[in-house]
């Protein structure tokens, strides 16, 4: 790659002239976009490292700092601000070279509203400071809702999704209670203050204390036997089956009261990844792995920045964490301030040379390995795809950034364009975009695609694609050609052609089509991108169209409210189109009568009727 000595020796000196204070540097490439983010507790020293002795730095720093032409900083008081501003740029302009932190909104959580008087135990993805309790983030949504369903039935708690005090009373209590599952708060078998501790023990379990909720249960059942309370014994004793039905599924690495966190990671040329055991009571109850691609920096710094966004999402972090890998002792000193301060307690790092605690990271990191492979051979295999679309479609280099195009309507009527993006071969869903078309009154699907197109190459804050894709035949293409020519942008574009069933066909360039029907694996590539860019923009249009139903100038007229103006649009299709019926045709719709028609018609002939 490329180095700039001159603009090293620049940046470099500009380095040297900060201050030995904590802050948060911004690496800016020659567009001025923010390429990475990072923190350090002397400014000076860390990021002046980045410009000295380039040639030994690792393939990923090298190649990040190759791109570098200015950065900005800003200084904290302390390590554990720097930390936080650090996380929040991460997540706000995503630098292509960090890692990726999640925000957290589509993880699966146990929700537990204590703060209700008759609490619930429900599943979710949003999690919000409503004052209820959240466990998890956890691994995938089977996880966490197997785990309230053990909860539900091991403590009693109601499934049926009624709200209380509200429903008390109103049904008869459903099966669960006959089986002995429930509680049954429905019919006031048990009172607010007793359903509430029963939702503090469920609680205690999906923190995983198993052993201390187990123990106490089994007293309890111990002093209902005692005092000949044999139904009450019997459904205890059933709880404690239903926890260790639960703890047989778990895998037992420790003692009873083991409690804690073992994280690894493996990284080669290619790849990252990260890997995380949730150890409870001695089981391991959950996993987490998070694979990165070789174009994302994994050093100590970025591995510390990654954990502390992992814990801050958590509603428990345990007194110990071990990890197997080391880390220098500034590191080690911010991770643990920040989770103690996240925790409320004093947390430790254990770095295990030998005995068990060793073989349980071994396991663990052998785990991270096992993902970094599968994400390899995924890579691979959609980079032999790329390969082989690269060959029958001549084009000079493998397409890592593809574009497809659509366009959707209902008569001249919210004309839409929609733009997908395929990323590495992925769907890339952030940078998918809807063009409302302006240019056109009726329907061009031409006109359209080119000023779709037009509007996204004029405003490319990122880079172009590799590839343009076109729902459409040679005439798309020859459009979109012409409009590439006079833009002076040397894109390949080709259409997808489909057959008389509306399936994907073939590409097509100007000068004729090329079979992909013996091609498997980039016919399906293919025929995915089609129906997602179909999906995506029509699904759109619909929206667009809904909305614009709501908001019509139908309503304008006397007795006609928004639904007949709904009817009217989804017999006609669009608004010119109804202008062009007759009253008798208005009439003929499900709903409109031969009022509403002639007031209709009036409504759109009243310069005719003017004129006589």
């Amino acid at each position: 790659m490329l180095i700039n000595d001159e603009l090293i020796a620049f940046l470099r000196k500009k380095a040297n002239s900060l201050p030995l204070t904590p802050g948060v540097y911004l690496m800016k490439d020659k567009n001025g976009r923010i390429i990475y983010v990072g923190k350090s507790k002397a400014m000076k020293n860390r990021v002046s490292s980045y410009f000295t002795d380039i040639k030994n730095h690792p393939i990923k720093t090298l190649t990040m700092v190759s791109k570098v032409h200015d950065f900005d900083y800003m200084l904290t008081d302390s390590n554990i601000e720097a930390l936080a501003l650090e996380n929040r740029l991460i997540k706000l302009h995503k630098p292509k070279f960090n890692i990726k932190l999640k925000d957290g909104k589509t993880y699966p959580y146990l929700k537990l509203t204590l703060n209700e008087e008759y609490p619930a135990l429900t599943f979710t993805r949003r999690r919000s400071d409503d004052g209820a309790k959240y466990f998890g983030p956890f691994s995938g949504a089977y996880t966490a809702i197997s785990l309230m369903k053990t909860a539900q039935k091991a403590f009693g708690l109601a499934s049926c999704g009624r709200s209380f005090p509200k429903d008390i009373g109103k049904e008869r209590p459903c099966i669960y209670k006959q089986l002995g599952q429930c509680s049954a708060p429905c019919d006031n078998s048990i009172s607010a203050n007793e359903y509430r501790e029963l939702c503090k023990k469920a609680a205690a379990f999906l923190r995983g204390s198993f052993g201390a909720v187990k123990r106490e249960l089994e007293a309890q059942m111990m002093k209902a036997a005692e005092e000949l309370s044999f139904e009450t014994a019997a459904k205890l004793r059933d709880r404690i089956r239903a926890l260790d039905a639960c703890r047989q599924t778990q895998k037992v690495v420790g003692s009873p009261d083991e409690e804690k966190d073992v994280i690894a990671v493996y990284s080669d040329d290619f790849c990252s990844a990260i890997s995380v055991f949730f150890v409870r009571d001695g089981s391991i109850t959950d996993s987490e792995t998070e694979v990165f691609g070789s174009d994302k920096i994994a050093e100590e710094a970025d591995i510390v920045a990654y954990l502390c966004d992992f814990y801050l999402k958590r509603e428990y972090i345990p007194s110990e964490i071990t990890l197997d890998f080391p880390l220098s002792s500034d590191s080690e000193n911010d991770l643990v301030e920040f989770l103690s301060v996240k925790c409320g307690a004093k947390v430790k790092l254990r770095f295990p040379e030998k005995g068990n605690a060793k073989q349980l990271c071994a396991m663990v990191r052998e785990n991270a390995r096992e993902q970094a492979t599968k994400f390899k051979s995924a890579a691979e295999k959609q980079s032999d795809i790329a390969l082989r679309l690269a060959q029958l479609l001549s084009l000079e280099v493998v397409p890592e950034l593809i574009e497809a195009y659509d366009i959707s309507n209902m008569g001249s009527d919210n004309i839409t364009a929609g733009k997908i993006s395929v990323l590495n071969g992925k769907f890339n869903k952030a940078a998918y975009r809807t063009y409302k078309i302006k240019s056109v009154d009726a329907p061009n699907d031409y006109q359209s695609m080119r000023e779709a197109i037009s509007r996204r190459l004029s405003h490319a804050e990122d880079t172009y694609p590799d590839l343009i894709l076109l729902d459409g035949g040679k005439g798309h293409v020859s459009g979109i050609s012409e409009l590439m020519a006079e833009l002076n942008c040397d894109i390949p574009v080709f259409g997808m052609v489909k057959d008389d069933f509306h399936k994907t066909r073939a590409l097509t360039r100007e000068d004729g089509e090329i079979s992909i029907a013996r091609e498997q694996a980039v016919f399906n590539f293919i025929y995915r991108i089609q129906e997602e860019v179909h999906r995506f923009t029509f699904g759109n249009m619909q929206r667009a169209k809904r909305k614009s139903v709501k908001k019509s100038v139908l309503t304008e007229i006397n007795g006609i409210g928004q639904a007949k103006a709904r009817a009217l649009i989804t017999h006609f299709k669009s608004v010119e189109a109804l202008k062009n019926a007759s009253a008798d045709e208005i009439a003929a719709v499900n709903g409109i009568t031969k009022k509403d028609a002639s007031a209709v018609y009036m409504y759109f002939h009243r310069e005719e009727q003017t004129e006589n």
